[in-house]
């Protein structure tokens, strides 16, 4: 999981989002409290003007304090709201009832008629927000007046709007995930899209890629299709080699029958045998290998032939050998079947599987071709001994053989083994009650 593009991504997304909802959620609450405390901050000032519109000096010089603020909330003991007003010369106070006996910590004076905003301690040393004013009137006298707040209702509604903001970040959150999916799914499709062409080509359903692929993930594809070219052409040689290894051996093969015939005219049959049966398997080695030489370097799962034409030609050929003059034959196949073989490698197979049949057989051979989910079926039946259930792993293997008739029925099967694993497919073996059925599996593509 920890290699895979996609999980690296969503992880990539998932701590950024959180990171930038965290940053945002810390900001956006930041400015609303900045906002509330400026609200704030303008109703005192406005409390603060009437307050100051209410204070006077009077004849005897005492400062008062004509009319109490419209806010009740003034007239409410510790409510939080509070206002003071102190003559600078006599230090004397007037206070809010919401005060009682407690008195504002006012600060250092400021120059006439400057409106400053600050933090004071409240009754309870709980912090306010504050907004101060001094001023002179026309003879001179001076007095501060002050109105507060208590900063805990600042924080209430900051809270309040936390809760309300929560839910929000949530939904963005997923919202945000959303189109993460949409883009990552976007980004990686032509990553999925090299990936079924690479598949296509291990399936042999393709020689080379041919894929539309952006111009990130384009040069990778130039590189694999490069890459399957040099292939092809090291396969190419290799299968040329085997070619031209087999047929020069097959030379030295006919001068030596023709000396085994001469042996044996001269009576020496013993050797003549000896020589002949190490002949004889070096034929089997070279047929096989000229047999797989045949199967086309990548083979292409685009091939398709019919499979009753194919059956048809290859029964006619065993017909006219002896042994086939005895037998009946049975090709299961409708006319149109396909099956997603080259018709060559077909004809090898059929060929094969039908001369071993037909050594076999008693009375009959059977071909038949059937598909189920995904796969073409092939199947050539005999009513004959059949092979031991311990034998029929080894007669696929190289060089066995079986039967003593001068066959070679392992060779044939061995051979039909190497094409149908060339093609992605599969043959087994069983017991046909009497006989022998071998069935070939071949994959559907497309």
């Amino acid at each position: 999981m920890g290699n895979s593009i996609r999980f690296r991504l969503w992880s990539a997304a998932a701590i950024s989002i959180a990171i930038a909802l965290a940053i945002a959620g810390v900001g956006l609450r930041y400015l609303f409290e900045l906002n509330v405390e400026r609200r704030v901050v303008s109703e005192l000032t406005v409390d603060l003007n009437e307050l100051i519109g209410a204070t006077k000096f009077a004849s005897d010089g005492r400062l008062s304090v004509e009319s109490t603020l419209a806010d009740q909330r003034f007239a409410s003991p510790l409510s939080g709201h509070y206002w003071q007003v102190e003559d600078l010369a006599t230090h004397s106070l007037v206070r809010s009832r919401s005060l009682w006996d407690a008195t504002l910590t006012l600060p250092e004076r400021a120059a006439s008629g400057e409106l400053r905003t600050e933090e004071l301690k409240g009754p309870g040393d709980e912090l306010t927000v504050a907004v101060v004013r001094t001023i002179t009137d026309a003879d001179g006298r001076a007095f501060r007046a002050i109105v507060a707040e208590d900063h805990s209702n600042v924080e209430v509604s900051v809270g309040e709007y936390v809760r309300d903001l929560a839910p929000a970040l949530m939904v963005l959150a997923f919202a945000l995930m959303g189109a993460f999916f949409i883009q990552i799914t976007v980004g990686l499709a032509p990553l999925e899209g090299l990936r079924v062409a690479v598949r296509d080509v291990i399936a042999q359903r393709m020689a080379r890629l041919d894929v539309a692929a952006p111009g990130e993930v384009q040069p990778l594809a130039d590189e694999i299709n490069r890459l399957l070219d040099a292939q092809e052409k090291a396969l190419s040689r290799a299968r040329s080699r085997a070619t031209d290894l087999a047929h020069g051996l097959k030379t030295p093969l006919q001068v030596l029958s023709a000396d085994i015939r001469t042996l044996r005219e001269k009576g020496e049959t013993k050797l003549a045998d000896e020589i002949e049966k190490s002949a004889g398997a070096i034929r089997r080695h070279v047929e096989r290998e000229l047999a797989r030489a045949r199967l086309a370097p990548g083979v292409s799962g685009r091939a398709a032939c019919r499979v009753r034409e194919v059956a048809a030609g290859v029964v006619a050929v065993v017909k006219r050998t002896p042994r086939g003059k005895q037998l009946s034959f049975l090709i299961d196949a409708a006319e149109d079947f396909m099956a997603p073989i080259d018709e060559g490698d077909l004809s090898e197979i059929l060929g094969n599987l039908v001369e071993n049949a037909t050594r076999f057989a008693k009375s009959f051979v059977r071909v038949g071709a059937s598909a189920n989910a995904g796969e073409v079926v092939l199947a050539v039946v005999d009513d004959g001994p059949g092979i031991p259930e311990a034998d029929r792993q080894a007669v696929l293997s190289r060089g066995v053989q079986l039967d003593s008739k001068g066959g070679s029925r392992g060779l044939g099967l061995a051979i039909v083994s190497d094409i149908v694993e060339a093609y992605g497919g599969r043959l087994t073996m069983a017991n046909a009650s009497p006989g022998l059925a071998v069935t070939i599996y071949l994959p559907r593509h497309g």
